[in-house]
């Protein structure tokens, strides 16, 4: 298996992108630490993965916590003696239009997709140097690379979560071996959009969604096939959107 004895952190690991990434890497032989607020439901992954002959445990914490992460870390170095890997795939997406000064949200979304981010990097980044080499794969999105209605707050911080890869890339690839890919995904079916409380941006989102939007499966997809690259490539984008989106 190409992913036998590699040890992979995934945030956000509760649904959609996260889940379906778990399960894709354990399938193929990687030890996957599963990380997420929602302790039940990562245990009941956890079980799923156990049942089809992978290897899992349960870190929960929040990524916004800075202390939580570093357990989160030590969790799975006590577990699997080491971390190869970190999926920062936690995220928050509750678009809204900046007149309706919704702040509580904008703070929430740079706390989580962009300090989340950070947090991550900072817990894992001394067992990666330790290892001599490992894979970093930030989640960002196709609204790093332009604006949509509502998503001001949002693609800043996607946007930041793209150049914060590079600059990464450009840090650690050469020096310590460790490989930097963000993943920019349009639109997916995952629980994302739950919270958005702006109604007017509600009944976009309803229209979008009607195309054939891409599944949590095929952005799994993408991150395995960055993890399983030789090690003298680095895939530094992924910029995958469903076949109708404009």
């Amino acid at each position: 298996m190409k992913l036998e004895n590699r040890v992979i952190m995934i945030t956000g690991a509760s649904s959609g992108i996260g889940e379906a990434t778990a399960k894709k890497l354990a399938a193929n032989g990687a030890k996957v630490a599963l990380m997420a607020r929602s302790e039940d439901k990562l245990k009941e992954l956890k079980r799923d993965i156990e049942t089809q002959g992978g290897e899992a445990i349960v870190a929960s914490g929040d990524v916004t916590d800075k202390d939580a992460f570093a357990k989160a870390v030590s969790a799975t170095v006590a577990a699997y003696g080491k971390v190869d890997g970190l999926i920062n795939n936690a995220g928050l997406m509750p678009l809204s239009f900046v007149e309706k000064l919704k702040t509580d949200e904008w703070e929430k979304m740079v706390d989580v997709n962009i300090k989340g981010v950070l947090n991550g990097v900072s817990a894992v980044l001394p067992e990666l140097k330790k290892n001599k080499g490992g894979d970093i794969i930030n989640i960002s999105s196709m609204a790093a690379h332009r604006y949509f209605p509502g998503g001001a707050v949002y693609c800043a911080t996607k946007s930041a979560v793209k150049m914060f890869s590079e600059g990464l890339r450009q840090e650690l690839a050469p020096k310590y071996g460790i490989n930097v890919t963000s993943i920019e995904p349009g639109a997916v079916a995952t629980q994302l959009t739950d919270t958005i409380t702006d109604e007017d941006i509600l009944e976009k989102m309803e229209e979008m969604m009607e195309m054939e939007t891409l599944q949590s499966e095929d952005i799994a997809n993408a991150i395995y096939y960055s993890l399983t690259q030789p090690k003298h490539v680095n895939i530094n984008d992924v910029y995958i959107v469903p076949s109708e989106q404009q």
